[in-house]
């Protein structure tokens, strides 16, 4: 297995559903949105397995002080092959000169995130509001 990344923001709708719906993310239900996300994002850092989708970091930022990472997802079966410190490692070199690089990490995979060079914020938290389920 070969591992290739790509800088790219044109994905099609089921390569986008079988990667969302692999991590039971329920945006993986509205494709057709995620196809258009991707367009959107300024940074789209993406893993693929020969023509297979198999993992994701998107990122916006403000063009000088901040940028925000957006999704962050592996496919179960490639987790822990070091292919999202890889893609972590590609978005954060990108915005090294930035003043801020920001994650919203769930409980469990703070870990990670610290081993990407993230600190947890002890006087912050994240809120929502949101029509999407975990």
């Amino acid at each position: 297995m070969e591992i290739t990344y790509r800088d790219i923001h044109d994905f099609k709708e089921e390569d986008l559903k079988d990667l969302f719906l692999s991590v039971d993310w329920s945006s993986g239900h509205f494709p057709d949105k995620l196809v258009i996300a991707m367009k959107n994002f300024e940074t789209v850092c993406s893993a693929w397995d020969g023509e297979k989708l198999v993992g994701m970091v998107c990122a916006m930022d403000d063009g000088i002080m901040t940028a925000y990472v957006h999704y962050v997802l592996i496919r179960p079966d490639y987790q822990g092959m070091g292919i999202g410190k890889e893609m972590m490692k590609r978005v954060t070199d990108k915005y090294n000169d930035y003043l801020r690089i920001v994650v919203v990490s769930y409980n469990d995979e703070i870990e990670f995130y610290e081993h990407c060079g993230f600190e947890k914020a002890d006087d912050a938290s994240p809120m929502f509001i949101t029509d999407l389920w975990t």
